[in-house]
């Protein structure tokens, strides 16, 4: 399933890097054995530290069609896999009633190609422009455990069964990506069938490389003190620690402000692009920010 520049693992970081991701050694060997062996890659980490955007990234660097399945408590194959068009059968079942059609084969036909509402799962098994999609199973420690039984069809075979049309299997298997933030653990069984990678905060080079990739207009300078800020404020007791998301929305936020370098109270004025929860940003009010900052350009300092 490696194709392209990805024969290898810097081919792999470096293709993604070509669409914005800065990918570490670490991930970009898993990901490189994923697409190498066929196996279904689970990345599993905080929230905003990257896992969905490397779905994205790695399905434009192969030119692969993105097929999405978020998911949420209470998901089901109707949303998930597929259903039957309810409102096209009974128009069909009208129709046939007022020219007097044959019953048996009206019910037959009620139940093929032409009725069927294919969902992410299905659409994923489909032969796609291209070549297999990518598919990214996105936050799946929110669904329930029977769900996740039921995954263990689609993963270990590639499969999926419709009772009215039997089984349907992929001519190619999709690449296959499923996120974790760990709000719940999730089951060994569907954990054994993929790569496992912890997505972890990057250090602070790694996320000013990110920066450059996605906000370059940023001045160095300002640069530098938003990474060192953030990084000293996933050190703090936070109810949500900033992701790496957040620290891209702050940068931009801060441009649009034409802000050239931080200070208390500009931090206090834009705490809602990096803190998500009143009780964090209410933390941060006043002389903690000025502490932060002071700490934040501390680091900065040649030793």
């Amino acid at each position: 399933m490696v194709t392209g520049d990805m024969q290898d693992i810097d081919g792999v970081q470096a293709a993604l890097d070509g669409q914005g991701y800065v990918c570490g050694r670490a991930l970009g060997t898993v990901a490189f054995l994923a697409l190498k062996l066929g196996r279904p890659l689970f990345l599993e980490g905080e929230a905003g530290t990257g896992k969905t955007e490397i779905a994205k990234a790695l399905a434009l660097a192969l030119g692969r069609r993105l097929i999405r399945l978020q998911c949420y408590e209470g998901l089901d194959t109707a949303s998930a896999v597929y259903e039957w068009n309810f409102a096209a059968q009974m128009i069909a079942i009208r129709a046939a009633e007022g020219s007097g059609a044959d019953r048996a084969a009206l019910t037959r036909e009620l139940f093929t190609q032409d009725f069927l509402i294919e969902r992410p799962l299905l659409q994923a098994l489909r032969p796609q422009p291209g070549g297999a999609p990518v598919l990214l199973i996105d936050e799946i420690d929110r669904t329930d455990e029977p769900f996740e039984a039921f995954l263990l069809e689609a993963l270990s075979d590639f499969q999926v069964t419709i009772p009215e049309l039997g089984p349907i299997k992929a001519p190619e298997p999709p690449i296959v990506i499923l996120t974790s933030n760990r709000t719940r653990e999730v089951h060994d069984a569907l954990k054994r069938r993929c790569l496992y990678h912890w997505v972890d905060y990057p250090d602070f080079d790694r996320e000013m490389q990110i920066l450059h990739s996605r906000v370059p207009e940023a001045a160095e300078t300002l640069s530098r003190e938003v990474v060192a800020f953030v990084q000293r404020l996933r050190t703090e007791d936070l109810f949500k620690k900033p992701g790496v998301a957040e620290t891209i929305d702050w940068a931009k936020c801060l441009l649009a402000l034409d802000v050239l370098t931080l200070s208390p109270d500009v931090i206090a004025d834009t705490l809602g692009a990096i803190l998500k929860y009143q009780d964090d940003i209410a933390r941060l009010q006043g002389m903690e920010a000025k502490r932060l900052l002071d700490e934040a350009r501390q680091s900065l300092e040649p030793a």
